[in-house]
């Protein structure tokens, strides 16, 4: 009966942490292709500006991207083109490998969610957009369960961060005692 009760736990955790997988795997994907090029398109770093600038002024003649996003397009975006250029697939990757390794999950799905927002707000809505804005939902409704295969589960490192946290909250204890 007790081995009943665990077989859906572990099949959910192993369900979780796929999906936080493949969302990690999504992200280093996408970074990856933005600097070798993709079929049919150029590479980011190969043309720096080139396809950043085209598809931000494109996204400005979209009915789709509400009046504000336009206008923070047209007067912050398009005057950074060059430092978005480059790191847009820096961190894509670096959170893809971040989320991948189990490390970091929560600033990284974060960061993720906040890029995610703004390629939306800039008129980019498909199928594969809507997918990993959604597992990056699930992955935070079930953050504590996305830990498994995590780096940060090996037990020198889960050790180190029970010992800061417990420093913390030690150390948060004195001052109330103090005051």
């Amino acid at each position: 009966m007790n081995k009943l009760n665990k077989t859906p736990s572990l099949i959910y955790l192993t369900l979780v942490t796929l999906m936080r997988l493949m969302f990690g795997f999504g992200w280093l994907l996408a970074g990856i292709t933005k600097i070798t090029g993709k079929s049919g398109e150029i590479s980011w770093f190969q043309f720096p500006g080139q396809f950043l600038s085209e598809y931000l002024q494109a996204s400005t003649l979209k009915p789709q991207v509400p009046e504000f996003y336009k206008f923070f397009i047209e007067h912050f975006c398009m005057h950074w083109v060059i430092p978005f250029n480059y790191t847009i697939p820096i961190v894509q990757i670096i959170l893809g490998v971040f989320i991948i390794l189990g490390f970091r999950i929560l600033p990284s799905v974060l960061i993720c969610m906040f890029m995610h927002i703004n390629f939306i707000l800039s008129g980019n809505m498909n199928l594969l957009s809507l997918t990993l804005y959604t597992s990056a939902f699930l992955i935070l409704l079930n953050l504590d369960k996305t830990k498994l295969f995590s780096i940060e589960q090996i037990p020198p490192l889960s050790k180190l961060k029970r010992r800061r946290r417990n420093n913390i909250h030690n150390h948060q204890v004195a001052q109330t005692l103090s005051n």
